[in-house]
């Protein structure tokens, strides 16, 4: 296991590399926020393996196109290979197929919010095994996050909790899982590459279960909308939307990152209430005000490293 450098971690270095890896996760809250309803609107007309794998192999080539424009290195060395798999098996295989069916099973909204109980996760698991002690700003994030849910889920847990919503944890908690681990791992391999990897691992694996389950690629039902916003969703959701996360994982402290993403299940729900037209209750509001709340707690406070770098100026 080789460990990053410093400079690799964050090739801008203090404060501005900070400033740069937030102002990414203010982007890939959009990207990703927009990506949901899109995945709706495909769902509807393709099964849920069939548009994953669709999904994945649109998202890897992407990645390539990226990675050879940038001239971005695609090599693993050999005693990584364990890591990235691992890696892709947590972030994006069963991340993936989890949220697929999470959407068939609940409405998109829901789904879109439970699925970020991942910040807990993340949080309690950087925790443990990276000895990240949350600062008060992230307590007070997870606080807001829990009560956020807590208001979501309770009135739906009351009549049972459906299994699309299961789903959407049990995806939450894999996203966690694999955050940590990309940390935890270090493995030396460019971002770009580390995410091209993961999606072509994905893709073989979520191509292998289509097979499995299924039998064959289905899109004898997908018309014209649902083939486009399957192309949105892997280019986007999946090819570009990656690269900036994982160019991000490793610029931030885990938990960071993850509670800075809540802000996209509010992107996701505003762009599913006018693309879809699901409208959340007065309880759904409620709870995304909460969770909004907990993103603006890690994206909108200065970084310990950008009052130091303010002091020393001063």
């Amino acid at each position: 296991m080789t460990a990053e450098s410093p400079t690799r971690a964050n090739p801008l270095g203090g404060a501005a590399g900070d400033v740069q890896a937030k102002l990414m996760l203010v982007a890939l809250c959009l990207l990703w926020g927009a990506t949901w309803p899109a995945m709706k609107i495909a769902l509807i007309e393709i099964p849920p393996l069939s548009m994953r794998t669709l999904t994945a192999a649109a998202g890897a080539l992407t990645l390539l196109a990226i990675c050879l424009a940038t001239r971005t290195r695609l090599r693993v060395p050999a005693k990584a290979w364990g890591h990235v798999v691992a890696i892709s098996c947590l972030n994006i295989g069963a991340f993936s197929v989890l949220t697929a069916y999470a959407q068939i099973a609940a409405a998109t909204s829901r789904v879109t919010i439970l699925i970020y109980t991942m910040p807990i996760w993340t949080v309690l698991l950087a925790w443990i095994v990276l000895r990240e002690r949350p600062n008060g700003r992230q307590l007070l994030a997870v606080v807001l996050c829990a009560l956020g849910l807590l208001v979501l889920i309770v009135p739906v847990a009351a009549k049972g909790v459906p299994l699309g919503l299961l789903l959407a944890v049990a995806a939450g908690a894999s996203w966690g899982a694999g955050t940590v681990y990309v940390k935890w791992a270090r493995v030396d391999i460019e971002s770009l590459a580390l995410a091209f990897w993961q999606l072509v691992i994905a893709l073989v694996l979520i191509a292998a279960s289509l097979l499995l389950f299924d039998g064959r690629l289905d899109l004898d039902r997908a018309h014209a909308g649902a083939l486009l916003a399957t192309a949105f969703s892997g280019v986007v959701g999946s090819g570009i939307a990656y690269a900036m996360w994982f160019a991000i994982v490793r610029r931030l402290q885990a938990a960071t990152a993850s509670l800075g993403a809540l802000g996209i299940p509010v992107v996701g729900v505003l762009s599913t209430v006018l693309i879809i037209g699901e409208r959340p209750t007065t309880t759904d509001l409620m709870g995304f005000a909460l969770i909004f709340a907990a993103s603006a707690c890690v994206l909108w406070v200065p970084s310990a490293n950008a009052r130091q770098a303010t002091t020393t100026r001063a």
